[in-house]
């Protein structure tokens, strides 16, 4: 942590990670609190596409054919959605783009995951304060103005968001950005069904057919994956 915080080249690459994922999860809040729930979760339907597409360019991470074959289900889900939607999805573009080359820059940021959240946070501190300090000057903040329930809410966002992130930093050290990208179907995953079964929101036929197509396959790349390290783990045993 010392070295990096003497490394201009690592103060600017977290820099940019700390600015990613800062408009990632700004977009994500604000969509949430507007009620476009819907379009956050296809922003993460999305966004694992883009994973195994830069893993496949920037890193050389190769798929095979049932792999390949999986990522076009998902793309075919994720059209889909689109279509239904009517429009071009600037939310969900905007989230897909930035979480991908979030993970991208922090699996090649050259510090450990902890040290690198660590600097990011510090980071992010100085126009995170600044900006606090406008809100109570101008009479537009929550830490003082509310009520002590909404201070405690605000609080436990912090951890509820660090906790995640600081996992996922570990796992893009640990995995193939391609694998990290298929498992992120989870989340939006998650979301929809927040949105429907807590906000209410409407799920028709063409949400139904998206998700079908998307878990089959996520279960194709899985058994891929299996099946790979099957045959890895038998290799040298057969020699």
């Amino acid at each position: 942590f010392k070295a990096a915080i003497r490394s201009p080249k690592s103060l600017a690459m977290a820099a940019l990670t700390a600015t990613l994922i800062s408009v990632n999860w700004g977009i994500y809040v604000w969509a949430i609190a507007v009620d476009r729930t819907v379009e956050t979760a296809l922003g993460y339907y999305i966004n694992p596409l883009v994973s195994v597409v830069v893993g496949a360019v920037l890193l050389g991470e190769r798929l095979d054919r049932l792999q390949i074959a999986a990522v076009a289900l998902a793309a075919i889900a994720v059209t889909v959605l689109t279509v239904e939607a009517g429009k071009l999805p600037w939310v969900s573009l905007a989230l897909a783009f930035s979480f991908a080359a979030y993970g991208f820059f922090r699996k090649t940021l050259p510090i450990g995951p902890s040290q690198g959240f660590l600097l990011e946070v510090l980071l992010l501190s100085v126009p995170a304060l600044c900006y606090i300090a406008y809100l109570i000057a101008a009479g537009q903040d929550h830490f003082i103005s509310s009520t002590g329930a909404d201070t405690a809410l605000l609080i436990g966002c912090g951890p509820v968001t660090a906790v995640p992130l600081l996992l996922f930093a570990f796992g893009a050290r640990l995995l193939r950005l391609s694998t990290i990208g298929i498992m992120q179907y989870i989340a939006p995953t998650m979301v929809f069904l927040i949105a429907v079964l807590i906000f209410d929101e409407p799920f028709g036929t063409t949400q139904a057919i998206a998700f079908a197509l998307i878990w089959t396959a996520l279960a194709m790349y899985s058994w891929s994956m299996f099946r790979g390290r099957e045959v890895r783990q038998a290799g040298p045993a057969t020699r």
